[in-house]
């Protein structure tokens, strides 16, 4: 079993330089057949992985020159790549959700195969619309295998934080526990399908996923729409606006819904 605990200061923004990590990681990982389970987990109470770099708005050339997973569909942008690498992982990943989670942070975790939340700290969301552009690193592809068509609508385009009770009521997350259970609950499920025979997990995963429509589709159809609107002036004028009323800084994330409310 292996434990991954993000740590990027001071939000743990999904920059090039965490996405470069992950990336490493992952690629160590993928063939690493003694290693069955990934535990992920965050160094930052308050913030699981915050969001993409709004930064990249006013650059978008150097992001998509990023070079992540070269293995995945070169059609699909760095951090759709990323998110692919993770979601087809040999080993089961699993998140335990302190903090927020909004963006690119909630995109990484839609991408693992389950998610657990601290029931008083956790909170996600999907706030891209209301910067001008849509979900672009895997959301509008994974949402709906996982709460559904008309929750990912709301999700979405609504644009607001879900608290971890609604999230789990939504299917988004397994299960919301006491901020004091999370560790056990999560670690205990590590611990048992880690010591289940070789092969099973897997083969239970690969089984289930036969079942589920591929996302490819959904995925390339998503990062050329968002090709598009990055493309628009409103959308490297929004980031610059978040930028300004504080995104990237704690204080600022804390509330970032109202701040992007006030600036749109």
């Amino acid at each position: 079993m292996a434990h991954v605990v993000i740590d990027n200061p001071p939000i743990n923004l999904l920059d090039a330089a965490l996405m470069t990590d992950l990336d490493r990681f992952a690629d160590a990982m993928s063939g690493d057949h003694d290693i069955r389970v990934i535990v992920f987990d965050s160094a930052d109470p308050d913030f699981f992985v915050a969001h993409g770099d709004m930064t990249t708005a006013d650059d978008p050339a150097t992001f998509v020159a990023l070079p992540i997973a070269p293995e995945q569909d070169q059609s699909l942008n760095p951090m759709m790549r990323l998110h692919e690498r993770i979601r087809s992982l040999p080993q089961i990943t699993i998140a335990k959700l302190r903090g927020l989670a909004r963006g690119g942070g909630a995109e990484l975790l839609s991408a693992m195969d389950m998610r657990f939340a601290s029931l008083e700290r956790a909170g996600m969301a999907q706030m891209e619309c209301q910067l001008g552009i849509i979900p672009g690193a895997g959301g509008t592809a994974y949402l709906p295998g996982l709460v559904g068509r008309a929750r990912t609508l709301e999700i979405i385009l609504g644009g607001q934080l879900i608290d971890a009770a609604t999230a789990e009521r939504i299917g988004w997350v397994n299960r919301a526990v006491p901020d004091t259970e999370l560790d056990h609950v999560v670690d205990t499920l590590a611990a048992r399908i880690a010591a289940l025979p070789p092969g099973v997990a897997r083969a239970a995963t690969e089984a289930v996923d036969t079942a589920v429509e591929s996302t490819t589709h959904g995925l390339r159809k998503a990062n050329e729409l968002l090709s598009g609107l990055f493309s628009e002036p409103a959308a490297a004028r929004l980031a610059k606006a978040a930028l300004a009323a504080g995104a990237h800084t704690r204080d600022g994330e804390r509330h970032l819904e109202a701040l992007v409310d006030d600036i749109t």
